[in-house]
């Protein structure tokens, strides 16, 4: 397999880093922010954050036509700072969280998948973290 290409997408929210850190980790929060669209969602997520844990969200279409599990392992875990992680194919998956008062800034950087065009990944990540935001704020 070659090397894929690294695809970055980032958000601002308008939160402490503390309680962007809470909603990005507990399964409960995550289980209302994890999708593309408002046709998908995650009805079940366990996350075991730490060096070497696993996590698992079900994604699926809300009509029931189609799903996946999202898993992987934790490589790195810095509270309120970085989490890395591997999935299942291999990829890697790195999010920094930069913390200044009541604004986070969040940088995803991900491997490319080869099935799917560079452009379409990013919007769909670029989706997720919208609606994280959005989550968050409201």
């Amino acid at each position: 397999m070659g090397t894929s290409e690294k695809i970055t997408i980032r958000t601002t929210v308008e939160a402490p880093v503390e309680k962007v850190w809470e909603y990005w980790t507990e399964p409960n929060h995550i289980t209302k922010w994890n999708a593309a669209s408002d046709d998908w969602h995650t009805p079940f997520a366990e996350n075991d954050l730490r060096l070497g844990g696993k996590f698992l969200s079900r994604m699926e279409a809300k009509d029931g036509s189609f799903g996946f599990d999202f898993a992987g392992t934790y490589d790195e875990v810095k509270t309120n700072e970085v989490i890395a992680y591997s999935m299942e194919d291999g990829r890697t998956v790195s999010i920094s969280f930069r913390g200044k008062g009541n604004e986070t800034e969040i940088v995803e950087t991900f491997d490319a998948d080869s099935e799917n065009p560079v452009d379409m990944q990013r919007q769909g990540w670029q989706a997720i973290l919208d609606r994280f935001k959005n989550y968050v704020e409201n």
